[in-house]
């Protein structure tokens, strides 16, 4: 059984750096073929797409928050950690940590894979 949890503070000031890390058992993030992925869901608007770490250690952003992020992962601990710079309010959300098949990262498909439960985080301005 594949599980993720995120991890990470609750609560973070306008211009700082959000970072948040996702703890996986029962499968390693290096196994060849999946995108070990973080997406966002703020309140009234439907998920949005982060970014990913490959199993190969390639990343990949979405445009939207390209310049502000980036992803780094720790093979000892099998974790994987999103770091999100100068945030704001804007950036409030729930943040979850997922394993997708490229084919559902491509189709923006959530219904699919193994995902974590999800943790708030919200931006004090």
């Amino acid at each position: 059984q594949v599980q993720l949890q995120e991890s990470g503070p609750g609560l973070v000031n306008a211009s700082q750096t959000l970072s948040l890390t996702c703890s996986v058992s029962g499968d390693r993030i290096t196994t060849d073929g999946y995108y070990w992925s973080w997406t966002r869901q703020s309140p009234g608007k439907g998920m949005e797409w982060i970014g990913y770490i490959s199993s190969s250690g390639n990343t990949f952003f979405e445009s939207s928050l390209g310049s502000r992020t980036s992803i780094s992962r720790d093979t000892s601990k099998n974790q994987f950690t999103l770091q999100l710079r100068s945030v704001t309010p804007e950036d409030t959300a729930v943040y979850f940590c997922a394993r997708v098949l490229p084919v559902h990262w491509r189709r923006k498909q959530s219904g699919f894979g193994y995902w974590g439960q999800g943790t708030q985080v919200t931006v004090s301005s």
